[in-house]
């Protein structure tokens, strides 16, 4: 179900000098938030909650597993370039689940490392609030790139659906809405970090442990399921 080769293109096609530009921009700014936060209140639970949660699991999380995920398959699809993998004796589903996993690794590594770090920075990881929320943003990282790399097979706006997804839906009204919560990942994945914080974090979701942990598996099997059918769906010239 991996093959080094899909895996080796993949990261070449995700990781590229213009692409890597714009995985890194959000992380650094996150970064340079949390330092001028610490230098000019200290050390503050709130303010690590707020930014973390706010802007790191809220925004960053998705619009990074969006690049990745997205980028992942959708650019081969649009200029044709895919034909390449499917004319190999290579099964489809193979295929899908080697972008998957790249696009995983790629989405956590510009995601975790930087909410750990940014947390380590704002309050020494006080009330857990630095380990929990770079778990629940490995988690959701997980459910983002199955989503995304969906979109990718999809669409030939792949990006654009993202977008409205990652700005509109989960970070307007998954936080404003309260029934729009329940159908949010980073609302998943934020009852994860409530779980895992001490009780004065003051990190809430409004979907319970059990619950969130099904959404994100459910949503994690069935876009990586219906991916590989739509790949299969593709054909190219000499297939019937």
């Amino acid at each position: 179900m991996y093959n080094p080769t899909v895996a080796r293109l993949t990261y070449r096609a995700l990781l590229g000098r213009r692409r890597a530009l714009i995985l890194s921009a959000l992380p650094a700014l996150l970064l340079v938030i949390a330092v001028a936060v610490r230098l000019l209140n200290g050390a503050d639970d709130r303010a690590a909650t707020e930014i973390l949660g706010g802007f790191a699991l809220a925004s960053m999380v998705p619009l990074i597993g969006v690049i990745a995920g997205t980028g992942a398959i959708a650019p081969e699809i649009d200029d044709g370039s895919i034909v390449y993998l499917l004319s190999k004796p290579l099964n489809r589903r193979t295929i899908i689940t080697t972008k998957l996993l790249v696009a995983i690794g790629v989405t956590l590594a510009f995601t975790t490392v930087p909410i750990l770090l940014a947390g380590f920075i704002l309050n020494g990881n006080s009330q857990t609030i630095a380990g929990a929320y770079a778990v629940a943003a490995a988690v959701a990282s997980v459910a983002y790139s199955a989503v995304f790399l969906l979109l990718g097979t999809v669409s030939r706006n792949a990006v654009v659906f993202g977008l409205v997804y990652a700005l509109i839906w989960e970070t307007l009204f998954g936080n404003v809405v309260p029934g729009a919560r329940t159908l949010s990942i980073q609302q998943w994945a934020t009852a994860i970090a409530e779980r895992i914080a001490g009780p004065g974090a003051d990190i809430t979701s409004d979907v319970s442990l059990g619950t969130a942990l099904v959404l994100l598996a459910a949503a994690t099997a069935l876009g990586t399921w219906y991916s590989a059918r739509r790949l299969a769906a593709l054909t190219i010239a000499g297939e019937r």
